[in-house]
């Protein structure tokens, strides 16, 4: 009974902090690129950005990985009532099956989506299902990160969740997709995943840092990452 009771209360908080929130993009031509090559995409991000990523993508049919446990439950409302497709299952409770569900949504032209240090981190260690994905359906990863003007850290909660207060600024960084070959070893799957972590780090250095740096810092950035 209380699912849909917390499911309705985070929904509403979202909604209500999330239309007065303005968000810069940089690296977006990435997604535009892999969509020119008649590619879907498998999103990687931290927990930490979660609401971050939930208002910037919601609408777009995205199928996210969701856990079965008591928080997935409630999470899995609140995502889909803002417009998100969900998929069963983490890293230790049927992360198979979901990544074959995956694999299939991508087929069909659907986008996915992974907290990759989830469900319960550690914090900011990247998990290597993503980049099976990559190898197995030829889709390449693109991580980003969302980095907030003023906002709320739950310090005392594993992934350290950031919360934006109203009316924030915030800006979504993106690097470069990465891509792995089907025909990857074992060894080479690590490779990938670290690759996928670097990224991800820099996107975080970059996003959390940005409302710290002058004008003329945020320009010369907007320069390389837009470029």
């Amino acid at each position: 009974m209380q699912i849909p009771v917390i499911g309705w209360v985070a929904y509403g908080i979202i909604r209500l902090i999330g239309a007065t929130l303005r968000y810069e993009y940089l690296g977006g031509q990435h997604l535009k690129q892999v969509y020119a090559r008649g590619e879907r995409i498998i999103f990687a991000f931290w927990h930490r950005t979660i609401f971050s990523a939930m208002w910037c993508w919601r609408d777009t049919g995205v199928a996210v990985m969701n856990t079965t446990n008591f928080d997935g439950q409630w999470t899995r409302k609140v995502v889909e009532r803002l417009g998100y497709g969900t998929v069963q299952g983490s890293s230790s409770r049927g992360g198979l099956r979901a990544l074959a569900e995956m694999a299939r949504l991508l087929k069909v032209g659907k986008d996915v989506a992974f907290t990759v240090d989830g469900p319960r981190g550690p914090r900011f260690v990247a998990k290597n299902g993503p980049v099976m994905l990559a190898r197995r359906t030829q889709q390449p990863v693109v991580v980003f990160h969302g980095g907030l003007e003023r906002a709320r850290s739950l310090e005392k909660s594993w992934d350290q969740l950031q919360i934006p207060r109203l009316f924030s600024r915030g800006v979504i960084v993106i690097p470069a997709p990465v891509y792995v070959a089907s025909d990857t070893s074992v060894e080479g799957l690590e490779e990938k995943r670290l690759e996928m972590q670097e990224a991800l780090e820099r996107a975080r250095h970059v996003a959390e840092s940005w409302f710290q740096m002058s004008e003329s810092e945020r320009q010369q950035l907007r320069e390389g990452w837009n470029g």
